[in-house]
């Protein structure tokens, strides 16, 4: 019975737990659900719930006064939260996805969900947007049953053939550009691809004093820079705040820790994903205690 139970978890046999929720981490009818919504007490995938504002959130492509939006505008305004979003986030470690909601429903419009590569750097960015506020909306940010995004995404979305269009229930995940993405996360190879080219013959002295040199001028470069826009901050826009009404300030120091990364894992099953979840539980609570 127990193997029973445990091979239907989070499927649509089961008639205990959500399966919307365990895949999508939301469900359309929130707390009226009739099944159980199983919140994780640690994951390395958090959830900051409609926390992206389109320009054309009442309809598509048109702005709040009625007025058609250039797309090309409508990419700009959610490349710039994106990356806004991805420097505030990787100050806590490396995140290995991050995707933004392009659905319409209630429960999903603008849902942020941002995977570390461990659960402690989730920890620790939940911790620091507790009470924080964002362009003067409170961040709503909480753990997330989303560990594999390939069982939460809409397919169809991905090959443009989705007809149920903003209102499905699956995620319908904004692309960025490839400029943008390579910018963000190439970072990570760069960190990987230096560690394996300093295993290799040292370079010739006066290449690396010259190098050394440019590095001095780039850090008087960027200190001058950051001394013009008053100092530690809070996102690229300043756009982060410890209340509604009061700003941290500029912009702070986007570095975030680098590790060698392994292998990506194989595709988990939900019976595996569920194990995972409760170890996690039982490791938090082991702390706790």
């Amino acid at each position: 019975m127990a193997e029973h139970l445990a091979s239907i978890f989070g499927t649509e046999k089961d008639r205990v737990n959500c399966p919307f929720y365990f895949k999508i981490g939301a469900c359309r009818h929130g707390d009226r659900c009739s099944r159980l919504h199983n919140r994780p007490t640690i994951s390395p995938t958090l959830l900051l719930s409609n926390m992206y504002q389109r320009p054309d959130v009442i309809t598509p492509g048109v702005d709040p006064q009625g007025q058609p939006i250039d797309p090309n505008k409508i990419q700009e305004h959610f490349e710039d939260f994106y990356e806004d979003i991805f420097e505030e986030l990787s100050k806590h470690g490396e995140v290995e996805t991050l995707n933004i909601c392009d659905n319409l429903a209630d429960h999903m419009v603008g849902n942020v969900y941002v995977q570390f590569k461990e659960a402690e750097q989730a920890d620790s960015a939940l911790k620091s947007l507790q009470g924080r506020f964002y362009s003067g909306r409170p961040i709503i940010a909480d753990f997330s049953t989303v560990t594999d995004f390939r069982e939460a995404t809409c397919r169809q979305y991905e090959e443009n053939s989705c007809n149920r269009g903003g209102y499905c229930n699956f995620m319908h995940a904004k692309q960025i550009g490839r400029e943008l993405r390579r910018k963000l996360f190439g970072r990570y190879k760069r960190s990987r691809g230096g560690s394996r080219s300093r295993s290799r013959s040292p370079s010739p002295p006066h290449r690396r004093e010259h190098r050394e040199r440019d590095r001095g001028s780039h850090r008087e470069r960027d200190r001058d820079n950051s001394a013009r826009r008053g100092g530690r901050g809070g996102g690229r826009h300043g756009r982060y705040s410890d209340d509604a009404g009061r700003n941290d300030g500029g912009r702070r120091n986007h570095g975030s820790p680098r590790r060698k990364r392994s292998k990506s894992p194989v595709r988990e099953g939900s019976e595996e994903r569920r194990a995972r979840i409760e170890q996690w539980n039982k490791e938090r609570e082991e702390k706790q205690t």
